[in-house]
């Protein structure tokens, strides 16, 4: 059976509304330099209270998942692709900024969906 872009795009949908823990080592906010062609991420930290909720570690006010938020981030990483990038989060740091396995699954993918549309001139919102 060949992979239909319909049955795909069904299924990714499906599993962006299943339940994720927040990493506590913080969270990411991806972007595109178009003037650098570079793929940017801002790492920001957080706590998660115990609620499970991502609370601003300098206020304690829960971070909305939507919407500005006035923070300053932690770290910018930039790479010119996914692969770049990824070896400078995961691999120069002394300590790496992602602590859970499917936060770092869910960067390489938003890093690759970054690189196309890179590539391609399209517009990358970040899933």
């Amino acid at each position: 059976m060949n992979p239909n872009l319909e049955n795909m795009t069904a299924i990714d949908e499906e599993l962006s509304k299943r339940h994720i823990d927040l990493d506590p080592g913080g969270y990411f906010i991806i972007y595109i330099d178009r003037d650098s062609n570079l793929i940017c991420a801002k790492h920001f930290t957080n706590v998660i209270n115990d609620r499970g909720l991502a609370v601003d570690p300098a206020t304690g006010k829960p971070i909305p998942a939507r919407g500005k938020v006035e923070r300053t981030a932690e770290t910018l990483f930039t790479g010119r692709t996914a692969k770049e990038l990824c070896v400078k989060i995961f691999e120069e740091p002394p300590q790496c900024p992602v602590t859970m396995l499917d936060h770092a699954a869910y960067l390489g993918r938003e890093f690759v969906r970054a690189e196309i549309a890179l590539i391609n001139g399209d517009e990358y919102v970040q899933d």
